[in-house]
């Protein structure tokens, strides 16, 4: 049997291909086959759609730096930590009441959880995913999804004397610079 495309087409349960046959070759209706997970915003590999992930990826952001658990979150949301975790991990979708209940419990337009995000990410919209485009390899490289630029954040804030945290913020920045001069520096005599 050629390999087919089925579609759940009837209350029945039973998944049709376009031809009106059932994967058994039938048209009878009789055969009740498993349900099928929907595929609807994963990339064809079956992964997660980068878009979701990088929207999960700001809910945990926010969440760390107001000190809030999984289990807090969802609990002001309605929900389970686990539910917590599948969304920020891009494994399911957030909808768009549950984001505006998200945006308001972790104090944020509903913008921020688009902010930042790249256009090779943004590309990767459902809307603009066909079976024939490759997925994006997804990396670490952005420092601010890291638990390390999270703790430092933090404990920025935690400083209550703005002096201190001034210096702190100045100290930091010289330190960034002289070790991106340093590296410009190795780089013209390699």
């Amino acid at each position: 049997m050629p390999d087919t495309t089925y579609l759940r087409g009837n209350l029945t349960g039973v998944a049709y291909a376009a031809d009106g046959t059932d994967r058994n070759g039938s048209s009878d209706g009789e055969t009740l086959l498993e349900p099928r997970r929907s595929a609807r915003g994963r990339m064809p590999s079956g992964k997660p759609n980068p878009v979701d992930v990088h929207v999960g990826a700001r809910v945990r952001l926010r969440r760390t730096l107001l000190g809030l658990s999984q289990e807090r979150l969802g609990e002001a949301i309605g929900l389970t930590f686990q539910q917590v975790q599948k969304y920020e991990r891009g494994a399911n979708r957030i909808g768009a009441s549950r984001l505006y209940d998200l945006s308001r419990v972790l104090d944020v337009p509903v913008s921020f959880f688009f902010e930042d995000m790249d256009d090779q990410t943004a590309a990767m919209s459902p809307r603009n995913v066909t079976t024939d485009v490759s997925d994006l390899e997804t990396t670490d490289a952005d420092p601010m999804t890291k638990r390390e630029t999270l703790e430092l954040v933090r404990a920025y804030y935690r400083i209550t004397d703005p002096t201190v945290r001034r210096r702190i913020y100045e100290l930091a920045k010289a330190v960034a610079q002289a070790g991106e001069e340093m590296t410009a520096l190795l780089k013209e005599h390699a």
